[in-house]
């Protein structure tokens, strides 16, 4: 449709793939086939990669809308949520999104450093995150040994004395916001006994009958599993209802995480239909070492000129036109908020590319001539950065896969920005 049209993608980090290469599980190759789609894309001679350029730092959105005629942001929410009670400072209490980046080798968080010496974890949240966290802490490590797992991870893991795992979330079964795939793993995960208490699933049973077919299918496994009796594995996880954190405790002397006080909630229906969670004045406390809260993400205001709202926690935006900044669009989370899965920010990238192209057709874009990266690339190069190619990112990633060959796995990452430039730049 538009031969001559070149889109270049400005990464702050020297690597791409974003939440493909650090927010997919290591165990969830499937997943990371999408990669080979965004390389022939990137291999494209209209399409650009400029990795190592932060937005907001390197250059600015004003930058970016005189060079180009349009601009995506497509960002995300990398920045974790904070429940803002007592003891969120302990040591060993973490959120799930630095667990993960550690776990899959982001340069950002590969200081996090669990202490896995302890017996018993608590998950806060019952997303999908915190199902892949949980998975990680409880399988065998025959199984993610030959997974691109960051080595320090896969090393600290091999010495873990996690054996128990106790997922809370504040509402109920009905209200859980993982999917069958991430429950059923967890099911089969060998060597682990799933513990559900079959009274919380009496409402389920109730309404099994008028659940659209997917959620009548999730909620089915559940109420299956609740009915199976443990078998004395030496690993085991629970679910847990109705919980909502107060505070976690210390452990006397240390600063470490000994517990999470919880409130016992009950569900109540607001006026608008929706099931909110409410205190009892009942609590209760569940000793624990490591806490890990999987309670969502918000994005980041890299640059002052994007708006945002904090609130609703995205750009305000009509099917990905940024209100009030003509020729600026966004995409994914940053568009919608933190929510939903691959496929959802998937189809909402289509609509938000499907608008450029209109805007195109119409008119309303600017037709004028415009430096693209050559713009850009001297005023990187003025202020004393230089950006990674793709060609660079393949440098990176054969030794990754060299490296990872040598230890019998699909890949090693490397860990730092220092590490990557070093090679993107040999």
């Amino acid at each position: 449709m538009y031969p001559n049209a070149v889109v270049d993608i400005y990464e702050s980090l020297p690597v791409p793939f974003g939440l493909v290469r650090f927010g997919v599980a290591p165990d969830h190759p499937e997943v990371k086939n999408v990669v080979h789609t965004f390389t022939n894309i990137a291999k494209s001679s209209r399409c650009n990669l400029y990795g190592n350029v932060r937005l907001g730092a390197d250059v600015t959105l004003a930058d970016l809308r005189k060079a180009y005629h349009a601009v995506v942001l497509t960002y995300g929410a990398d920045q974790e949520k904070s429940l803002g009670i007592p003891g969120e400072d302990l040591l060993n209490v973490f959120s799930a999104r630095k667990f993960v980046g550690w776990y899959n080798g982001h340069p950002a968080d590969v200081g996090v450093c669990p202490d896995l010496s302890g017996g018993t974890a608590v998950i806060i949240g019952h997303g999908n995150v915190a199902l892949d966290v949980a998975r990680i802490l409880l399988s065998p490590l025959e199984s993610l040994q030959e997974t691109d797992i960051a080595e320090p991870a896969l090393q600290a893991l091999r010495k873990s004395s996690v054996q128990k795992v106790i997922v809370v979330g504040r509402r109920g079964p009905l209200e859980v916001a993982f999917t069958i795939k991430e429950l059923r793993e967890m099911t089969k995960i060998p060597g682990v006994d799933s513990i559900f208490r079959p009274e919380d699933f009496d409402v389920v049973r109730e309404r099994l009958a008028e659940l659209p077919r997917p959620r009548k299918r999730l909620m089915e496994l559940m109420v299956q599993t609740s009915e199976r009796k443990p078998s004395g594995q030496p690993r085991s996880w629970e679910l847990r209802f109705l919980r909502g954190p107060l505070r976690f405790l210390a452990e006397p002397g240390t600063g470490r995480v000994a517990g999470v006080e919880l409130s016992v909630n009950r569900l109540e229906k607001t006026e608008s239909g929706a099931t909110k969670a409410v205190p009892t004045g009942e609590t209760e406390t569940v000793p624990c070492h490591m806490v890990l809260k999987s309670i969502g993400y918000t994005s980041e205001v890299v640059d002052p000129a994007v708006p945002y709202d904090n609130r609703r926690g995205f750009v305000p935006n009509t099917q990905g036109r940024v209100e009030a900044l003509p020729g600026v669009y966004c995409s994914g989370w940053l568009k919608t908020g933190p929510v939903g899965v691959l496929v959802a920010t998937m189809n909402s990238s289509f609509e938000t590319g499907q608008a450029v192209v209109k805007d195109a057709e119409s008119g309303a874009l600017p037709s004028d001539e415009r430096e693209g990266s050559a713009a850009i690339l001297k005023l990187l190069e003025s202020r004393g950065v230089r950006p990674v190619t793709f060609d660079e990112w393949l440098k990176i990633e054969a030794w990754e896969k060299a490296e990872g060959e040598r230890k019998g796995k699909p890949s090693e990452k490397l860990l730092s920005i220092k590490e990557m430039l070093k090679v993107a730049f040999s």
